[in-house]
């Protein structure tokens, strides 16, 4: 199957490959330009080149494939990877699963755990896809790209767990530990998809806690899968996909909630208090149970500006955090 070039490459750049990058720009004596939120921008052969402050390097334009396998690859990263994915790793192009979640660090909107289906031809349409670690994505693009790929995957290939914060909370006061909780959605997502892909031999999981706490959550069928845990595991293509659906799914579930309260519920744990606020105060105490992760210390500051306490919420809303309890 012959894939068209990829017109767009991001790269996490360590310090000194940053400094590898300036230099080499500057002995190429690049066309410079001024970019937002950029250490360093040019445009290469074809492609524009932006360095962000965060270390990231983002390469576009129909020269970018060029430009990464002939100057960036082996000037600045010092390693070979594009164009030699199967080989250097055969073993991420055969069929296996992979496992994501989006949400858990977010105060409004639900948790949402998903798991795909991948083999070699379904890695390759992935590719032209554009399918990538959703935290490499704009929200636009999640939501586009996760359209598609639903479509290509059809309802065998893929799951989303998804827990609105009603259930949520109440599964929190059970557990009383996210990792508990995320490992128990994980081992769902990877039973749920063993039932329409049952030969499935392996799962990739994030290293988001011991091995052992997924195992624990998964029920008869799924002890007999290989499950392995890596940090970083968006590099792998299913991981990377089920990043995109879990992260599309959340993103709705966000938009939903907002509209039951009349307001555009902001993402994330910070600058999320004042819309709390103006939300207790407009609908009472219970509605944090219905749109917010109750055991976040955010929930406390939050009702306590409104006038109320954790005990004016709903009993199965009650839970707390360690952080939130000092």
């Amino acid at each position: 199957m012959s894939l068209p070039p990829k017109n767009s490459f991001t790269f996490a750049l360590a310090a000194e490959q940053q400094e590898r990058l300036r230099a080499m720009a500057a002995e190429m004596r690049y066309k410079t330009c001024v970019v937002p939120h950029t250490t360093l921008a040019f445009e290469g052969p074809n492609c524009r080149v932006n360095l962000y402050t965060s270390g990231k390097c983002l390469v576009q334009g129909r020269g970018a494939e060029d430009f990464v396998l002939y100057f960036l690859e082996p000037v600045v990263l010092q390693s070979a990877g594009l164009g030699y994915e199967e080989v250097l790793n055969p073993e991420n192009f055969e069929p296996h699963m992979g496992s994501d979640e989006s949400g858990k660090g977010d105060f409004f909107g639900p948790l949402v755990t998903a798991a795909a289906y991948v083999d070699k031809d379904l890695i390759l349409a992935m590719q032209e896809l554009g399918v990538k670690d959703c935290k490499l994505m704009t929200d636009k693009q999640t939501l586009f790209i996760g359209a598609k790929l639903r479509e290509l995957l059809g309802k065998e290939r893929h799951t989303v767990v998804m827990m609105g914060p009603e259930a949520y909370n109440r599964l929190y006061g059970k557990f009383r530990n996210v990792n508990d909780l995320l490992a128990w959605a994980h081992a769902r997502c990877i039973e749920n998809l063993l039932e329409t892909v049952p030969d499935c031999p392996r799962a990739v999981a994030d290293q988001f806690a011991g091995e052992q706490a997924i195992k624990r959550a998964l029920m008869k069928k799924g002890r007999k899968i290989k499950l392995e845990q890596r940090h970083k595991a968006e590099s792998d293509m299913a991981v990377a996909a089920a990043s995109v659906l879990a992260r599309e799914a959340f993103l709705r579930g966000l938009y939903k909630l907002g509209d039951s309260v009349a307001a555009a519920l902001p993402k994330g744990a910070t600058d999320v208090a004042n819309m709390g606020i103006e939300l207790v105060k407009k609908h009472g105490p219970s509605v944090l149970a219905r749109i917010a992760k109750c055991h976040f210390a955010t929930t406390d500051r939050v009702l306590a500006a409104a006038g109320f306490s954790r005990g004016d919420l709903p009993a199965d809303a009650r839970a707390q955090s360690r952080s939130a309890q000092k």
